[in-house]
């Protein structure tokens, strides 16, 4: 039961879950569904710090800048990912308009899902700047500025 207790958080799901990058288990968003509220008012709304770790989430001013390139690769991702699912399932041919279909079908894709890229976006670009520490109980966080 000890080995189970002492098991490292998983690396991906806790990305996932948006979960801390520095204890895994903290939440990051104060609301865990984007999709909650409609509004794109609040689909940022984070705590100062998080409430397991007390590792500050806006680390300096202008911090979260560095997330639209984030943002930009996993809407690059599935973008292929949509045109090489719609090349196998319906194939893409000049002498029609599949390409366009394929092209209305990935727009759509993409406005859905795109409260859900700003916020990983933020989650893994968190990532390059903070590790995950298994003596978080112990260590003080990780400070900026």
């Amino acid at each position: 039961m000890k080995e189970l207790k002492n098991k490292k958080p998983n690396y991906y799901l806790s990305i996932f879950k948006m979960l801390c990058p520095r204890c895994r288990k903290g939440e990051m968003f104060t609301d865990s569904n984007a999709y909650r509220k409609l509004s794109l008012k609040h689909i940022f709304d984070m705590p100062e710090s998080c409430p397991v770790c007390d590792q500050k989430y806006d680390m300096e001013p202008g911090f979260w800048i560095g997330t639209g390139y984030v943002s930009y690769a996993l809407a690059v991702a599935i973008s292929v990912t949509t045109f090489v699912a719609w090349y196998v399932l319906v194939g893409i041919s000049t002498e029609d308009n599949r390409i366009f279909y394929w092209l209305i079908t990935n727009t759509i894709c993409l406005i859905v899902l795109q409260p859900w890229i700003m916020r990983l976006s933020r989650v893994i670009y968190m990532r390059f700047f903070i590790r995950y520490d298994e003596n978080y109980k112990e260590t003080k966080p990780k400070e900026f500025e």
